[in-house]
């Protein structure tokens, strides 16, 4: 039976052109070998499977190479060459740090770097995951990585740059390699598959290719796996199936759903798709995923944005015209924000299916609750009854202006009826104007207001006056929230005092909390009939006080009914005189308060040093 080699190992680039999209990076190594301008270290950084440690070899063959092309790729055909290909070369040597990161690893790799090569002009030191050597060995290194020898190289790979120090990093060129796009990586398994006689979809490359997220060496490993599960056949249905992947089409019916707020369905087809064994979270980021390509299709200018065949991109352009870009963006906020608290939730379902439900009551004019800037309020999911839902209060029935008799009057006057006075012979009623803070009085001046004012109208004809005729709403006003003048004074006591003092602190908001704090431990004391005062310990609360004391006070005479009355702010000048006592003059204060521990003192036969 033949030998089976994986495909990461098959199709490993073994020239600069066949390393999959670092043309860039590629392209500066192939200049430097042909211009000879060669540097002594090189620091190669990325993410894990994107070519650090295959450009890394190819480099160290390039440079040993006897006949390099004119493009600055090696023959493959000189001893140098053929021992690298052959993996018996002398000249080129491969440490892994995971392995060998003490310091007599370091010290055996300094005493063979002084060795000059057998073949070739150069010897090459390739290690890898270098960010696992230790502090030492790190200090170690650093004197032949600063002043190698002239026939010595070295190049290092790493995938966490940070983790080196920086006097390594200051002696070496760095090189920062890039995670492959999806099209290069699905382009690459589409060639593979053709040399291996495989049959293969777009979109079956497609989802590996997203599955790898940017690692070539993972995409061939998963190419392998569905190669072997499909036998040759990599259909997209296969694919999702093994990989354990949310369709896609789960996400399009999510989407017309929400838009058509149908909350019960979305739910139902969350618990669907959890019943398939998946995950909240894999759910979740697949919409915000969704969205994100919908808000790409939306626009053609993104269009090359898309990801996806041809006849998906036409579905998304479709779905995309439903969805207005303020409802996409508060969408994907909400799914971000499920995705981060997903792994903290302790109830993981129920933060899904709140998310969900938020995502059904967005709708497409709301636009400060669609443009990201507060979350959406819920709304109610399930509809009322028909019979509540008809349900409307009974239209009011308006009453006619009536005359009413005339009261009976004394037998010594004579009874009379005037002619009703003209508007401008009226006097009009005058407005209660209360000063102080609007929210601490809307409960007194709703409660002075009639029940029923301004419903009704009438037409009064008394005996002895003029007829006077005024609409029910200013009768109202006029008998329940009379004038300052017109209103019975009510003595002002220490107890309605206090009381309504401590109600305007309970009533102020959370941003004066500092006020409501000081209200409640000082108490008011009445000064005259008209006037109390209250006394503070410094002058920031002085001041803090001084500029609600018109409000307070306007609170406090229209709770009490006892006409104006003014607030007085008194503080204390006292100053309290503090000095350093010595140890005599305290044990004389401590006596002063208990004079057993002078008794003490002196049976003890104790005395101050």
């Amino acid at each position: 039976m033949e030998n089976y080699i994986v495909s990461a190992r098959k199709y490993r680039p073994d020239t600069f052109e066949s390393v999959v999209a670092q043309k860039s990076l590629t392209t500066t190594l192939k200049n430097a070998i042909h211009t000879g301008k060669l540097a002594h270290a090189y620091l190669f950084c990325g993410p894990r499977g994107v070519g650090k440690t295959t450009c890394a070899r190819i480099f160290a063959k390039t440079i040993n190479c006897e006949h390099p092309t004119a493009n600055g790729e090696p023959c493959n055909s000189c001893e140098s060459c053929k021992s690298f290909n052959q993996q018996r070369s002398f000249s080129i040597y491969e440490l892994d740090a995971a392995s060998n990161n003490s310091v007599d690893d370091i010290r055996a790799l300094n005493e063979q770097v002084r060795i000059p090569p057998q073949v070739g002009k150069y010897k090459v030191y390739i290690i890898d995951e270098v960010h696992m050597l230790s502090q030492a060995a790190f200090n170690a290194f650093l004197k032949t990585l600063e002043e190698p020898p002239a026939h010595a190289i070295f190049i290092l790979a790493t995938t966490e740059k940070h983790k080196i120090i920086p006097t390594i990093l200051s002696r070496c060129q760095i090189y920062d390699f890039s995670r492959i796009e999806s099209n290069d990586i699905i382009a690459h398994l589409k060639s593979i598959a053709d040399r291996e006689g495989i049959t293969s979809e777009y979109d079956a490359l497609r989802i590996i290719a997203q599955k790898s997220d940017g690692c070539m060496r993972d995409a061939l490993s998963l190419f392998d796996q569905m190669t072997s599960f499909t036998q040759g056949n990599l259909t997209y249905d296969k694919v999702i199936g093994s990989l354990n992947i949310l369709d896609y089409d789960y996400y399009f019916r999510f989407t017309e759903q929400i838009l058509a707020a149908q909350t019960s369905q979305l739910l139902l087809l969350f618990n669907e798709i959890l019943n398939k064994g998946f995950e909240g979270n894999i759910v979740i980021s697949g919409l915000a995923s969704h969205f994100r390509d919908l808000l790409v299709a939306s626009d053609p200018a993104t269009h090359p944005l898309l990801e996806c065949g041809e006849e998906l991109r036409k579905r998304y352009i479709e779905q995309a015209t439903k969805c207005p870009p303020k409802f996409l963006f508060r969408a994907i906020k909400l799914c971000n924000d499920c995705d981060a608290g997903y792994r903290s939730s302790r109830n993981k379902r129920l933060l899904v299916e709140l998310t969900i439900i938020q995502l059904s009551q967005i709708t497409s004019d709301s636009g400060e609750e669609a443009s990201g800037q507060r979350p959406a309020r819920l709304k109610p999911i399930f509809k009322a009854p028909a019979q509540q839902a008809q349900q409307a209060p009974a239209p009011v029935q308006e009453v006619k202006a009536e005359t009413l008799p005339s009261p009976v009057n004394n037998a010594a006057e004579p009874q009379a009826t005037a002619t009703a006075e003209t508007p401008a012979q009226q006097k009009p009623l005058q407005p209660v104007v209360i000063s102080g803070r609007p929210e601490a009085l809307k409960r007194n001046v709703e409660s002075s207001k009639a029940p029923f004012g301004g419903m009704f109208s009438r037409t009064h004809t008394i005996a002895g006056r003029g007829a006077t005729t005024a609409t029910a709403q200013q009768s109202a006003d006029s008998s329940s929230a009379p004038t300052a003048n017109d209103k019975k004074r009510t003595p002002l006591t220490q107890e309605s005092l206090s009381q309504k003092w401590f109600e305007y602190a309970l009533q102020l908001p959370v941003n004066e909390h500092a006020l409501a704090d000081r209200m409640k431990i000082i108490t008011p004391e009445i000064q005259s009939e008209s006037s109390f005062v209250i006394k503070v310990d410094n002058q920031h609360v002085s001041e803090l006080f001084a500029k609600e004391a018109k409000s307070i006070a306007a609170y406090i005479s229209n709770a009490v009914g006892c006409g104006n009355i003014e607030m007085k702010i008194e503080q204390n000048t006292q100053q309290v005189q503090r000095r350093i006592y010595n140890r005599t003059e305290q044990f004389k204060l401590l006596t002063e308060k208990n004079p057993a521990l002078e008794k003490l003192r002196k049976h003890l036969n104790l005395d101050f040093a």
